[in-house]
């Protein structure tokens, strides 16, 4: 029978993710066929699969490590979080409803039945399914229906090691208190731990690692030192963006971008992010537009209305007039494009209320929010200056207006996408990973009159994702690990 082992962790952002990443190329290095495997995630960052879908970032990021193309039964269940309290609800691909938190608990049972037939599925085509946990298991107020955590774990009888953050403190108590909350059968799915994001003298954490052992009963598999470049990889939670940023003096050029209260697909701007001469700042709400800002990016948006209005109410709208008054330039990714329109209509109440709302008119287009998503990867060039791009259409809405007559780019099946206003200062576009591609990247920077970029993204993620096999290898049982049951 294919092997499964679940990587659950003490609670949210302890580096469950990248763990399952480093150890499906780890794995895949050795020969086996490998896939990555999350019942349930909560994010607004997702990715389009090949099979027309859309499953969490971190999940297409471990199909990359795998060595393998993403498929929504990698991440069967993909929550969009649209307020504090809910969330569309992606259910194999595909939005099936908006729940709030309580009716959510409702829906769970329902959605176990998909859970199991998307696991099925990849322990048909893999030597080892490699599963992730949701938050953390401790949460026993939530056990009740689970299925991200212990009650997967127990339906498909699939061992676990639980995950602690040394970094973040206190990760004794987290490790110990977490078999202390749990009852006895759900333990008992916990064959060992992981102690995450050391920094120091490994030996001086023995004693630790031989504590908490002792109290437990589970293995110890590895004390997993902090991996700098981790940075380096496409995040998926904006508590990512929470991080300080450092500026880097002297780094032309200054691009802000608007950090909405529901921003998605953040992600987009990570090739910008690790140009060396470059500077990325996100700006909270609370922060005006640097006045150097060279770029100012509207991203991507979960609800596009309720992110214009914090815009407008943060007074960014009264910033980026008057960076346009300075000739300097603004571009709209996504739902950062539809406000740069006329108005936004969400007649169906697609993404909260029916309502409509003026845009900033910055671009002479409109949008009125369909019911039907556009999943779709998309290749061509930017038809000013031919460099080519590859990334996803991700969208709810069709964009129409006279600025549409000048479209940003040209699909490789001839279609065209986006807008651009008569100065040439303001585009839109629905592309994401529009940065990816080097060449792409550098005619951007070219825009800004920034040098060449220096960043091959890309291959880094691949150089990145290797290096990171060979600390897990380094400094896990990885031996061990393969022959849990």
């Amino acid at each position: 029978m294919t092997r499964a082992l679940m990587i659950q962790g003490t609670g949210s952002d302890v580096g469950k993710s990248l763990l399952v990443a480093g150890l499906a190329r780890a794995f895949t290095r050795r020969g086996l066929t490998v896939r990555p495997f999350k019942p349930q995630n909560m994010s607004n960052n997702a990715a389009v699969t090949a099979d027309g879908g859309e499953i969490g970032r971190a999940q297409a990021l471990q199909a990359r490590a795998a060595r393998v193309a993403p498929s929504v039964h990698m991440n069967p269940v993909l929550l969009k979080p649209q307020s504090e309290v809910g969330a569309q609800v992606v259910v194999q691909g595909r939005m099936i409803g908006t729940a709030r938190a309580r009716e959510y608990q409702a829906w769970k049972p329902r959605l176990m039945a998909s859970v199991l037939d998307s696991f099925e599925r990849l322990r048909g085509e893999a030597d080892i399914v490699l599963v992730e946990g949701a938050g953390s298991p401790a949460e026993v107020n939530l056990r009740q229906g689970d299925i991200a955590n212990m009650g997967f774990a127990r339906a498909t009888g699939t061992p676990v090691v639980l995950v602690g953050d040394i970094d973040r403190g206190g990760v004794i108590a987290s490790l110990v208190g977490t078999q202390a909350v749990l009852e006895p059968d759900d333990a008992a799915m916990i064959r060992g731990f992981i102690v995450n994001r050391f920094r120091g003298d490994p030996t001086l954490f023995a004693d630790g690692m031989t504590l908490i052992a002792a109290r437990t009963g589970w293995s110890p598999f590895g004390l997993v030192p902090f991996f700098p470049d981790a940075g380096r990889l496409p995040p998926e939670d904006a508590v990512a963006l929470d991080a300080p940023q450092a500026r880097r003096d002297g780094a032309v050029p200054l691009i802000a971008v608007l950090r909405f209260p529901h921003i998605a697909n953040f992600d987009d701007l990570d090739p910008l992010r690790q140009e060396p001469g470059v500077a990325v700042t996100f700006l909270a709400p609370g922060e005006p537009v640097p006045a150097e800002a060279d770029l100012i990016i509207l991203p991507g948006s979960k609800t596009t209305i309720d992110d214009l209005e914090c815009l407008r109410a943060e007074g960014w709208d009264i910033d980026i007039r008057a960076h346009l008054r300075r000739g300097r330039r603004v571009l709209g990714l996504c739902g950062g494009y539809q406000m740069l329109g006329r108005s936004i209509a969400d007649p169906q109440g697609i993404e909260g209320a029916p309502r409509d709302r003026p845009g900033l008119g910055l671009l002479d287009v409109e949008t009125v929010m369909t019911g039907e998503k556009r999943l779709v990867a998309a290749t061509g060039t930017t038809l000013a200056d031919g460099a080519p791009f590859s990334g996803y259409e991700m969208h709810i809405g069709d964009t129409t207006g006279p600025d549409t007559a000048r479209p940003l780019l040209r699909f490789a099946d001839g279609r065209v996408d986006g807008a651009v206003s008569g100065d040439g200062l303001v585009t839109g576009t629905y592309v994401h990973g529009l940065f990816a591609d080097d060449r792409q990247r550098a005619a951007w920077l070219a825009r800004l009159g920034a040098g060449p970029g220096l960043t091959r993204y890309e291959a880094g993620i691949e150089e990145v994702l290797d290096r990171f096999a060979d600390h897990l290898e380094a400094h896990l049982d990885c031996d061990g690990l393969l022959r849990l049951r």
